[in-house]
This record gives structure tokens, sequence and C-alpha cells, in this order.
């Protein structure tokens, strides 16, 4: 065995170590978040099935803001982790100020829309007035809850950044753990509570992020550096927005552009397959949402560790820590395959579905065994190793060309047009991830991604903040 081949394997050693440090503090978030989501699913079942479908429905309004929260805090993380790299800690703070001047607009918006026009924004998903009314009374309850996660969101994106994952997680875990608690109170009347079903799980969200914002301010608080003030909203350098709106943008509307097509699937599945096709979908997102943890954890593991050794100039480090992401993504996502089909016996001995939904359901997760490998490699290598070298413009280019040119088209001529049967037109919607492999395969292998985006004289130019 050689020297190099020697140093090799210790590299990728300590690789994996780097990883594996910041890889289970955001399994255990993401976790987490999937289990607040699947405990909705499960009180609710006892509740009735029509209470699950609004709930799916009007859910999909949070999945979009997700989308956007997410995009930004993209941004912020592709700056901020190669400038902590770097060691400048002022450019932290003034893109973290930018971020939270977007975040808290479109959060203020979705709010007011949830709290004024709900009947309405129901109506694009379903046009049955049962789903209808549930769904409102749903969407004007948790609108608190969208204001509160504006703010939250771009600062734990901003704490990761810096490699204090552990702290995002502690924060998570807590408000996570408490919307579980109160859905419980509220869904079934607890303690003396009104029994409120859907409207109960609104509550319980809202109060939830009022609570975490709180905790986010006291972290703040005690924190060194990575603080969290109304003082950053006025921060402003033209150099850094320019970077970030650069940066930001293509990554926002990569990822708002994705989620609404997401969400189109949705819209085909309420409007053309059936309650009992939209019922059986809850499940499947729920089990999906548990098997694609890992993955994901490892993709936004690994965009923070690129990021900050791209910020620092070390270009071979970050291409071995690449492949390394990647090696590890695979896997994951194999294990992911696995779990589903190894929920599949219980989930569906759990659903109270209709025969029909059962029956659904069970194609449904089978499908979705093998599609989570390609929604791993694609979000490891686009969310994750892309952005970490600072592009975002592929990504958005190959997603939104991918679903709205390809999967949402072929979903509505599937279901209104040819009037495919249900399984057929779920299983045309679920090769999205599939069609873009060769594209997005191919950007990596040709190391476009790798650049430093970082500069040295924000600060001494005459355009200084």
């Amino acid at each position: 065995m050689t020297d190099r081949t020697i140093q090799t394997g210790a590299d990728r050693k300590r690789i994996y170590l780097r990883i594996a440090g910041l890889t289970w503090p955001i399994v255990l978030q993401n976790l987490l978040s999937a289990a607040v989501t699947s405990a909705d699913v499960v009180m609710l079942n006892f509740v009735g099935q029509e209470h699950i479908s609004a709930v799916s429905l009007a859910g999909q309004y949070a999945s979009v803001l997700f989308m956007v929260f997410y995009g930004l805090g993209t941004g912020v993380t592709m700056l901020a982790t190669q400038y902590y790299g770097k060691g400048e800690m002022r450019a932290i703070e003034v893109v973290e100020g930018i971020a939270l001047r977007f975040s808290v607009l479109v959060g203020a918006a979705f709010a007011a829309f949830a709290w004024f026009a709900p009947t309405a924004m129901m109506r694009v998903f379903t046009p049955d007035p049962a789903l209808i009314e549930i769904g409102a009374s749903y969407l004007r309850r948790v609108a608190p809850a969208y204001l509160c996660w504006s703010i939250v969101e771009i600062y734990l994106a901003t704490l990761r950044s810096v490699g204090r994952v552990a702290i995002a997680t502690v924060l998570n875990t807590v408000a996570f753990t408490l919307n579980i608690f109160l859905n419980a109170v509220f869904i079934f009347g607890l303690f003396g509570a009104p029994k409120m079903g859907a409207a109960g799980v609104a509550l319980a969200t809202s109060l939830s992020r009022v609570v975490e914002l709180a905790l986010a301010l006291l972290v703040s608080a005690r924190s060194r550096d990575v603080k969290l003030k109304a003082r950053y909203f006025l921060l402003h350098n033209p150099l850094l927005f320019r970077d970030f709106v650069k940066m930001a943008l293509p990554a926002l509307v990569n990822d708002v552009s994705w989620g609404l097509a997401f969400s189109m699937y949705s819209v085909i599945i309420g409007q053309f397959l059936g309650s009992d096709m939209v019922a059986a979908n809850s499940f499947v997102t729920q089990v999906r949402s548990f098997a694609t943890v890992l993955c994901f954890s490892v993709a936004s593991a690994g965009g923070i560790l690129l990021g900050q050794i791209i910020g620092s100039g070390e270009m071979e480090e970050a291409e071995r820590s690449a492949s390394a992401v990647m090696r590890l993504t695979v896997a994951s996502g194999a294990v992911g395959g696995v779990l589903i089909l190894l929920f599949m016996r219980p989930v569906l001995a759990f659903a109270d579905l209709t025969p029909l939904g059962k029956s659904y359901l069970r194609t449904m997760l089978f499908i979705n065994s093998y599609y989570v490998m390609g929604a791993a490699v694609n979000t490891t290598l686009i969310a994750g190793v892309f952005r970490a070298g600072g592009d975002s413009r592929f990504g958005m280019i190959c997603d939104t060309i991918d679903m709205w040119c390809y999967a949402v088209p072929l979903g509505f001529f599937a279901a209104a047009v040819l009037k495919l049967p249900p399984m057929w037109v779920y299983f045309l919607l679920c090769t999205d991830e599939f069609v873009k492999w060769p594209w997005v395969i191919g950007r990596y292998r040709g190391r476009k991604w790798l650049k430093n985006i970082t500069r040295d004289d924000l600060f001494e130019s005459k355009e200084e903040a």
C-alpha cells in the first residue's frame, strides 16, 4: 500500500467524520419535523378521512412557504458558510439581515391571505365543500405560524452556516415536541380543551412556532456572535446584496418553482383522481418524509461542509468531500427505499381508508421505494453540492424545465385528457426525478460548480455598509 493510498484513506475517513458530526443533529431535526406532520395524520385518522384530506391540501401552502424560506436560507448558507470559512463574521450579519427582509415580507403576505381569504385558498385545491370548510378553518388559525416561521428559519439557517447545527436542532426539538403534545390536546380535547379536529392542528402549530421564536431570541441574547437583532433589517451593503440576489434568487426561484409544481401534483390528484387518492397520498407523503430523512440530512450537512471548505480556499479538499457526500447519498437513498418497503405492511394495517384507498396506498408505497433514490441524488447535487459552490442557476433551470415542461403537463394530460387510471397517472408523475439525472450528474462531473464566491473588499470600498 502506497503512502498516497494511506493518505487518501485517512482523508476520506476524516471527511466522513466531519459529515457525520453535522449530519446527526440534522437527522434528528428532520425526523422530528416529519414526526409532527405524521402525528397530524395519525391523530386525525381517529377524527375522519375528510380532516386528513383537508389538512393535506391546506398544508400545500406551508409546503410552498417552506420552499421560499428554504430558498432564502440557502442564499444565507451559500454566502455565510464561505465567509465563515474565510473568518468574516461582519459579512454574515449583513447576509442575515438581507434574508430577513425578504422572508418576513413573504411570511406576512401568506399570513394575511390565510387570515382573510382561507376559503379562496382552499378552492384552488378542491371543489368539495366539506374539505373547503375544514381547510379554511385550518388556514385561518395557522396564519400566525407563518410570520414566526419567517424569522426563525433564517436565524436557524445562519446558525447552521457557522456549524451551530446542534443549537438549531435543540430549538426545533422543543418546538416540534410541543407541537405534537398540543396536537393531541386540541384534536382530542384533553385537559378540558375543546375538540377542534383540523383546526386544533393549526392552533398547535401556531403556538409552537411562537414558543420557537421566543427561544430563538433567548439563544440570540446568549450568543457571542450569531445574533437575531432588529438592526440587522437595516444593514446594507450593495456588494453583498447583489451577491445575495445573484445566488439566492435562482435558489429561491428553483425551490418555489419546484414546490409549486409539486403542489400541482396535489391539484391533479384532488381535482381528477378522487378523495381516496387524496387520502392515500397523505399517508404516502408521511412515509416518504421519514424514508428520506437520512439522505436529505446528508445533503444539508454536505452543503455546509463544502461551503466552509471552499471559502477557506481548499479546492482539492472540497472535491474529495463532494465525492464522499455522493457515496453517502447513494447509500442513504438505498436505505430509504428499504424502509418504505418495511413500513408498507404496518402502514396499510393502520390506515383507516376505504378498500380502494388501501389498494392505491400499497402501489404508491412501492413506487416510492425506488423514487427516493432519484430524489436523494438530485437533492444532494442541486441543493447541496452545487449551491455550496455558488452554482444555483443550473438547478433553477433544470428543475423548472423538468417540472413545468415535463411532469406537470404530463400529469394533467394523463389525468384530464387521457383519463388514465389513477395509478398510471401517479407513476408518470413519479418519473420527474429520473428524467433530469443525465444533466445533473453531468454537471457534477464537469466541476463547473466548484467556485469561491467570497469577496476581499466588502467593507473597504466606497459602497461600505
